[in-house]
């Protein structure tokens, strides 16, 4: 097998003027901790309807957290599979192994988030906000799509007042991979918006952004957050049996209805909730045909006995059975490729590579997850990156990529088909098996490097992944030598 391609170039700080895959960088409009985003042009003159472009470019300094890769990554996996007036237009993106970026439509202006200082806004302004924001909601959603991230950072307005959802970083949609509920086991999303549902680890409930568009709209309403802003999950988990203080003891000059609708968004059960964005905009642009209910006219918390009985049931329970945004696809087999990319033979990963090539090609309808394993320290501090500066978890993902390029080129795998994890854990197999576990995958194919009395006296990753999987194993063998 060939090397892998240097990391230098993506690693280089970006220049105004520069080019990148026929886009040339004119303007750095913001620097964010997770990514900068570039004005850009299209250095051919192509014409993209008149639309400004836009690119986004994760920053990967070395040592953050493996979230925020994967994030960028779900963002690349999902913006091609929307389209509309609610989400900026996508336009291109970049592999990681060049230079990883993605190019979508520019939409100017500030997002809604300078609003929040401006807070109580009149209510009529409230429902207005609501309504469009809903009503981008009921759209995203139509496309299989869970945003799981709704905020007013989130949000941006387009001249003719269309509401615009950004950043899909945490998005789950329904027919792609969840890469996130696949690799990480803590909820997902930002803590004064995150529904009760994912505090509870899931990620698949579209009523779970009507829970943060009502946060939002009682921050606007009040200018208080519901449920203050939590750094933890005990704190998080205060939502689901801590009700808010109603928007009208705060602000007594707040109509009912508007009390109503926030309140109706903020309920702990999501089928107790509005059951669509749509149904939710049509209130908030229709207020004189809200029903109002007791919520309309609290002006106080629940008592202590209440509150005790929510904790009680609260504590331990499991979340009811989700409906799909949309009638679910059949199930197809997975296939996981365990691959060491940083260890054994260049021949053993090549046979392992091939092998893998076949079992996917006689499932018609396979998903393929390649999956390597970065060890790291059960005590201690592990070092995150090369001598050169370079995240060695970004290392890795792209030599995983490079390893499975043949089976992407013979296969020619659409989106979401191949998909690339790399786990961070002190024991391989532990990992290996913990992964197939929780991801219900049906196959696992691995290598296995040449037997030695040390490795047979202490035992070796795949004999422990072959005895602790409740699936079928497949274990390669190094090539003998000749």
């Amino acid at each position: 097998m060939t090397t892998n391609p240097p990391l230098s170039a993506q690693h280089a700080p970006l220049q105004v003027g520069q080019v990148l895959d026929g886009f040339r960088l004119e303007a750095r409009l913001h620097q964010g901790g997770m990514a900068n985003l570039w004005r850009v042009s299209r250095v051919d003159g192509t014409d993209d309807g008149g639309i400004e472009l836009l690119m986004k470019v994760p920053r990967i300094k070395g040592g953050e957290d493996p979230a925020t890769i994967v994030g960028f990554e779900v963002e690349q996996m999902l913006m091609p599979q929307l389209s509309g007036p609610h989400v900026p237009r996508f336009v291109a993106r970049g592999d990681w192994t060049r230079q990883a970026f993605i190019v979508m439509e520019h939409i100017p202006g500030e997002t809604l988030r300078p609003r929040l200082d401006d807070a109580p806004l009149p209510p009529e302004e409230v429902a207005d906000i609501g309504a469009r924001v809903a009503t981008a909601l009921a759209a995203l959603h139509r496309q299989h799509v869970v945003h799981l991230d709704i905020k007013p950072s989130n949000i941006m307005f387009r001249p003719d007042g269309t509401a615009v959802l950004v950043d899909f970083g945490l998005s789950r949609h329904e027919q792609l991979p969840d890469l996130l509920e696949e690799e990480f086991t803590l909820p997902m999303g930002t803590g004064p918006y995150m529904s009760p549902e994912q505090v509870q680890f899931v990620r698949s409930d579209p009523r779970s952004d009507l829970f943060a568009l009502g946060v939002m709209l009682y921050h606007l309403a009040t200018g208080e957050r519901p449920f203050g802003q939590p750094d933890s999950v005990r704190g998080l988990r205060r939502r689901l049996y801590v009700e808010p203080v109603p928007p009208r003891a705060i602000r007594p000059e707040l109509p009912p209805w508007l009390q109503e609708i926030i309140l109706h968004c903020l309920e702990v059960k999501p089928e107790k909730r509005y059951q669509s964005a749509a149904q939710l905009a049509l209130d908030l642009r229709e207020p004189t045909g809200v029903v109002l209910t007791a919520r309309a006219e609290k002006l106080r918390v629940s008592g202590a006995m209440l509150r005790m009985k929510r904790w009680f049931f609260a504590l331990g329970a499991d979340p009811a059975a989700v409906p799909a945004v949309t009638e679910q696809l059949a199930r197809s087999p997975i296939v996981m490729a365990a691959v060491e990319v940083d260890r054994g033979t260049n021949e053993l990963r090549a046979q392992l590579c091939e092998t893998v090539r076949r079992i996917v090609q006689t499932e018609t309808g396979a998903r393929l997850a390649c999956v390597s394993v970065m060890k790291i320290n059960r005590i201690g501090i592990d070092e995150l990156t090369d001598q050169h500066g370079q995240s060695l978890h970004v290392k890795q993902l792209i030599a995983l990529k490079h390893w499975a390029r043949p089976i992407s080129k013979a296969l020619d795998l659409a989106d979401g088909r191949l998909t690339f994890h790399v786990l961070e854990a002190p024991d391989v197999a532990d990992a290996l098996v913990d992964f197939a576990r929780r991801n219900g995958v049906d196959h696992i194919v691995m290598g296995a490097r040449g037997a030695s009395a040390l490795r047979r006296y202490l035992g070796s990753v795949s004999s422990q992944v072959v005895a602790e999987s409740d699936c079928t194993v497949t274990v390669v063998r190094e090539p003998a030598a000749s």
